[in-house]
């Protein structure tokens, strides 16, 4: 399998790529709890995860036919960064205001009430979105 955060007083960094298809975003959310084991923190990231992972499928090239993204984490004692790639798209992940009837449009607002702080670099020949999640450094639930 992945190897665990163990130590708390190192910085780890994982990473991983998946075909481009919404099978593959249970996948991206298992590696990430594997890779953070029963840290209180798992399920946030395993959510945040799952919005980047499904907005790098539905809105760029990764979702196409042969396309991938990669899931990218990088830990310290205090702060998890994790970053979705994607192989880039016409338009910029932004956080949008949605409607009470939209059916979609909610994943950044989502991320960015569960994370510090979220962002993108990149441009349509690929982007990295990521967040950052606080972590608490002695690994005990809150």
């Amino acid at each position: 399998m992945y190897p665990a955060l163990n130590s708390r007083q190192e910085i780890h960094r994982w990473c991983r790529n998946f075909p481009g298809t919404k099978a593959q975003i249970s996948e991206a959310r298992r590696f990430v709890n594997s890779y953070l084991g029963d840290r209180p923190e798992a399920y946030t990231a395993e959510l945040v995860t799952s919005e980047l992972a499904t907005n790098a499928i539905r809105r760029t090239r990764s979702g196409q036919a042969g396309g991938r993204f990669g899931v990218t984490l990088h830990a310290g004692t205090t702060l998890l960064i994790l970053a979705v790639h994607d192989e880039g798209g016409p338009s910029t992940p932004r956080r949008c205001q949605a409607e009470n009837t939209d059916q979609n449009g909610r994943g950044l607002y989502l991320v960015e009430s569960l994370t510090t702080r979220w962002g993108v670099h990149g441009d349509d020949g690929g982007r990295t979105v990521w967040a950052l999640i606080p972590l608490n450094s002695t690994g005990q639930p809150t």
